[in-house]
């Protein structure tokens, strides 16, 4: 395909998303499938014209006065990828399957449109009934951080120290160029190149051995954060996955027992594929069978339990852009119902004295220092652990200059810390 069929492809998915109500992924997907004739390489460059579209689709479309997908697409050229006017009419060009040439008010547009006096959420580009929220949770770096949660995302990996160090790891992905992470000691970064396109896994012996697992770097700090030990009694309340089941496995060196549990079972089958691949042996995974309680007798026993809430996933638009246009404002009163509900579920569990470790991939203090506010003023016999003691603890001091400026916790964003969103505070039982 030529990059002007890319471009015209790119605009099609663009309005099925929209009026079709689709995830990226899925639209992507079915496009691939009715349209045998695009090779591999089209298929990531026509997905990367769109996730690059749906980043900054908010400020694409007030820089062309209009948000139609062929406006939307037309932005993100301009402001993404800094072609100008010129550049981008060699591919409008309505000569075969390229978009339609240039109207002379969208040509204006790209010489002249500027996004001066534009309001913090189109210059983050975040929806405008999230401005109020980004406002509270960052003031006046508001737009920043959603500009920041708006670029592409390097691949983390995390090295799972059952099978190795970071030094082998760095060792056997050279040919990837993969640099140490910054913050956490665990941590691999490869950036993934103009093309948007990551490496495959699935061919590196690294991954398929299991010495590193894929995790962003903030996901690998919160799990560092809990505080696990070998020898405790861990349960992962909503483990999905089992990406910090994995990671508080290592931590724990195999020794102690890690319950690993989700109300969706169908989130928790990747996590058996992944276990037998890192070589992790103290997890047992209590899927939900029905009505019955899988978790009886672990009432009251836990050193820790883990709550990685449901949540708006905000802290990881940068991996997900679509998800932000999709979300309404009721998604976040459902989110916040079912927190709360999870806390108050996790409580029973932790033994006194051990903790309770609330965690989401948000960066809404709604979802964030609010919950944890509720569930302390709730139950009197908690308290909150200091972010500098959660950051010795780790051996990570240098976290505590995350600290949340709006109660207990350590706060990470992509501006900040380099990382997805996250929130992370520790509950102590008395």
């Amino acid at each position: 395909m030529t990059p002007a069929a890319r471009i015209s492809a790119a605009i099609e998915l663009l309005e099925m998303i929209e009026t079709r109500h689709r995830p990226a992924a899925d639209a992507l997907k079915e496009w691939g499938q009715s349209h045998r004739f695009a090779g591999s390489k089209d298929r990531v460059a026509i997905g990367t014209l769109v996730f690059d579209a749906l980043r900054r689709k908010s400020s694409s479309a007030y820089l062309m006065g209009s948000s139609e997908p062929r406006a939307v697409m037309l932005g993100a050229l301009r402001l993404v990828r800094g072609q100008d006017a010129d550049t981008i009419a060699t591919f409008f060009t309505g000569e075969q399957y390229a978009p339609a040439a240039l109207a002379d008010a969208e040509r204006e547009r790209l010489d002249n449109g500027s996004l001066d006096g534009a309001p913090a959420h189109v210059l983050g580009d975040y929806p405008e009934w999230l401005a109020e929220g980004f406002e509270a949770a960052f003031g006046e770096h508001a737009a920043e951080e959603g500009r920041a949660l708006s670029e592409r995302a390097p691949v983390d990996l995390r090295v799972n120290t059952l099978k190795g160090d970071r030094e082998k790891a760095l060792k056997q992905l050279d040919h990837l160029s993969p640099q140490a992470t910054p913050l956490s000691r665990l941590g691999v970064r490869i950036t993934i190149g103009p093309d948007g396109r990551g490496p495959a896994l699935s061919a590196e012996p690294a991954y398929v051995k299991g010495l590193v697992e894929v995790q962003d770097e903030g996901s690998q700090l919160v799990a560092l954060l809990a505080g696990v030990e070998p020898g405790q009694q861990v349960l992962d309340l909503c483990a999905g996955g089992g990406g910090k089941t994995l990671a508080l496995a290592a931590l724990m060196d195999n020794r102690g027992q890690i319950f690993a549990t989700d109300n969706d079972g169908r989130r928790l089958m990747p996590i058996f594929a992944r276990l037998e691949r890192a070589g992790a042996r103290n997890v047992q995974v209590r899927a939900p069978r029905g009505a019955q309680d899988v978790l009886t007798g672990l009432e009251g026993r836990c050193d820790q339990v883990l709550v990685d809430a449901p949540c708006t996933g905000t802290g990881a638009w940068r991996r997900n852009p679509d998800a932000k246009w999709r979300m309404r404002p009721g998604a976040l009163e459902q989110r916040i119902k079912e927190q709360d509900e999870v806390l108050a579920r996790a409580a029973k569990y932790v033994k006194p004295g051990g903790t309770l470790v609330y965690v989401t991939c948000s960066v809404l203090r709604s979802e964030n220092e609010d919950r944890v506010a509720a569930f302390l003023e709730a139950n009197p016999g908690w308290l909150p652990r200091d972010a500098a003691h959660m950051a010795r603890m780790a051996a990570l001091p240098q976290l505590a200059d995350h600290a949340s400026p709006f109660g207990p916790g350590i706060r990470l964003s992509p501006r900040t810390s380099g990382t997805d969103g996250f929130y992370v505070a520790v509950l102590v039982k008395r």
